[in-house]
């Protein structure tokens, strides 16, 4: 056995290994691409064949190196809108371009110490005022450091707020309003309660965010309300009066380049109305607290918060912004859009994994949505894990005793950089076009969006994005959850997607058709040959079926033996499962002796060349599953 390391020497973690360089890795990536017959764009730097697009206008490289991958210096051009075509690099950057934690660009984080870690923030929104007092309660009792309110129309009526808080010390904790356009009075409510604190003990947000209500609503923004609001809370020192809240972007289908640019130019548009006044520059920078949404992609969401603030830091210098007043403060929301309805005890992963992400990425609050939020009001069951999954993190991780974790990682700078110039390049475009308020008016903001929407609609329908226990590994048989509805106002403004809803609604028609016909409709998976030569795609024709609610039904043996499974089946396709070795022989005579049964469609698992003949369509990795699952429902006559 080894000797221990002595304390205090260096640990060398490479002794014993030979080194190794770029080259020797090149030669063996390419040795495997070619052994498997895929084609290398460049053969000199082979890795290119591994790369994929993402949302936001840069590929993601399977390797990422200093020298290969370091952050471009910061002279780059670009054609940028704001105070006279600036770019968002300048050639006076620092040597090292992240900075310091707490230093411009704030990169690796706006504190420069995160002290006692993040701010717990949990939303609740139910309208029982007696039904939300125990919930906020029980958050306070267990962890919970702040509390997000949502009032008005689609939460807890603003006349009902001192029930809600009833026996809350409103001096120990921070509130966050989300009023919408009740904001002004629920202001008021507010502040009626809290009447016997001194003006230093008050701490939270007033949530006005007049653009972000009409892109929702479809309403006309009143940013007045914005600077009525910045001089209610003039006295009160812990008190910000403004939400730029970007969860709703990015809930209607944006790209997280999107969500940048967008939260930034509304940003940008409070800062020009607090500024045209009569309010400080620098003061105006500390009226604003930006929400952003992070997913369970977690190196993106990671970079989106990092990114936003390197942005918000160079609109700061454009300004003419003191270093030490341009850090932004960041509220991290767990993704609504990343939810799902159907095996939605997945979220609970969901949600940790985009809490980790938060956390790594600096944000000074985050939330965690409840693993049921997108069926309903969250139970105690779906909240206390919400909360729980903040404090193994934060408390039995140590993860918030580490600022910027992710710092130094190649990947983690270099995609850091690269979202940050796609959002400025859309932020200055929308600067152009004259800025957030007539970019909603003329409808830019949401071609931009929509152009991403379709973009990630499509991936999610072929399954390269996949959505686990919806589009893969689903369970049709699962006992649904049900909850209490959110309650839902009516608006006319941006769509609210979630990335399983078109799966989901494939579900919804099983369900229908079980509830009318006592039965889920089937499909017959027809396996020919011996079992190692069908067995491959005979499962993955039945987690397709499985996917859009169908039951398979599985049936093996000859052409005739085939037949005789399908008559008895109850089902209107059958699906041809086999190599393509024994397809070779046996499968047009299994789809004629199977269209002879009355099956009214016969697809082969397999390559799309595959079917010819009697056969009218493939399924295979990388196909449109959506598709395919929506037309095994047009043979049952079910339409959406």
């Amino acid at each position: 056995m080894d000797a221990p390391v002595p304390t205090g020497e260096a640990l060398d973690l490479a002794a014993g290994f030979a080194p190794a360089d770029l080259a020797q890795w090149r030669e063996l990536v390419t040795a495997v691409l070619t052994k498997s017959r895929v084609e290398i764009p460049d053969p000199a730097a082979p890795e290119s064949a591994l790369a994929h697009a993402g949302y936001d206008g840069f590929d993601i490289a399977p390797l990422y190196t200093a020298p290969l991958n370091a952050a471009p210096p910061y002279t780059a051009p670009l054609n940028a809108a704001l105070l006279n075509a600036a770019p968002l690099h300048t050639a006076a950057e620092p040597a090292d371009p992240a900075g310091l934690p707490g230093r411009p660009p704030f990169v690796r984080g706006a504190l420069a110490d995160r002290g006692q870690g993040w701010d717990v923030r949990q939303q609740h929104r139910d309208p029982d005022p007696a039904a939300l007092n125990r919930a906020v309660l029980t958050d306070l009792d267990n962890g919970v450091s702040s509390l997000w309110l949502v009032l008005g129309a689609a939460g807890l009526a603003v006349a009902d707020l001192p029930r809600g808080l009833a026996g809350v010390h409103l001096e120990l904790i921070s509130i966050v309003l989300d009023a919408g356009a009740d904001s002004a009075a629920a202001t008021e409510e507010w502040l009626r309660l809290a009447a016997g604190l001194a003006p230093d003990q008050l701490r939270g947000n007033l949530g006005l965010d007049p653009i972000g209500l009409a892109a929702r609503t479809g309403t006309e923004p009143d940013l007045d309300a914005a600077v009525r609001a910045a001089e209610r809370a003039a006295g009160y020192p812990g008190l910000l009066p403004i939400t730029v809240d970007a969860t709703a972007y990015h809930d209607a289908g944006g790209s997280d380049s999107d969500e940048l640019a967008i939260s930034l130019a509304v940003g940008v548009a409070y800062l020009r109305a607090l500024t045209d006044a009569g309010q400080d520059l620098a003061d105006s920078f500390d009226q604003l607290e930006f929400r952003y949404a992070v997913t369970a992609n977690q190196f993106d969401s990671i970079a989106k918060l990092r990114a936003a603030r390197l942005i918000w830091d160079r609109i700061g210098e454009l300004s003419g912004l003191g270093a030490d007043r341009r850090g932004q403060r960041q509220h991290a929301v767990t993704s609504a859009a990343m939810l799902t309805r159907r095996d939605p005890w997945v979220n609970i992963l969901r949600g940790t994994v985009a809490c980790f992400a938060a956390a790594v990425g600096g944000a000074e609050a985050i939330t965690v949505a409840p693993f049921d939020a997108a069926l309903g009001l969250p139970d105690a069951f779906g909240r206390r894990i919400a909360r729980n999954t903040q404090a193994v993190l934060h408390d039995e991780s140590s993860l918030a005793r580490v600022t910027d974790p992710g710092g130094g990682s190649f990947y983690l700078e270099r995609i850091t950089d690269q979202l940050a110039e796609a959002a400025w390049a859309k932020f200055s475009a929308l600067e152009r076009a004259g800025g957030a308020v007539a970019a909603l008016a003329s409808g830019a903001i949401a071609e931009l969006i929509e152009a991403s929407w379709l973009r990630r609609r499509d991936n999610l329908a072929h399954r390269r994005d996949p959505i686990t226990g919806v589009s893969e590994f689903a369970m049709p048989s699962e006992q649904a959850l049900t909850r209490q509805p959110v309650p839902d106002p009516a608006g006319a403004g941006l769509p609210v997607h979630r990335y399983a809803e078109d799966f989901e609604a494939l579900r919804d028609r099983s369900d229908k058709l079980l509830a009318e016909r006592g039965a889920r409709p089937k499909v017959l998976l027809a396996a020919l040959g011996p079992v190692a030569q069908h067995s491959a795609r005979l499962a993955f024709a039945s987690n397709l079926a499985e996917v859009g609610g169908f039951e398979p039904v599985m049936a093996v043996g000859d052409p005739a033996a085939l037949a005789e499974a399908f008559a008895t089946s109850g089902a209107a396709l059958a699906c041809l499962c086999s190599s393509d070795k024994v397809y070779a022989d046996l499968a047009q005579p299994a789809a004629e002796a199977l269209r002879a049964a009355g099956a009214q469609q016969v697809w082969i698992a397999g390559k799309p060349a595959l079917a010819t003949g009697s056969i009218d369509s493939a399924i295979f990795a990388g196909c449109d599953a959506l598709a395919a699952l929506q037309a095994l429902y047009e043979l049952e006559g079910v339409t959406a």
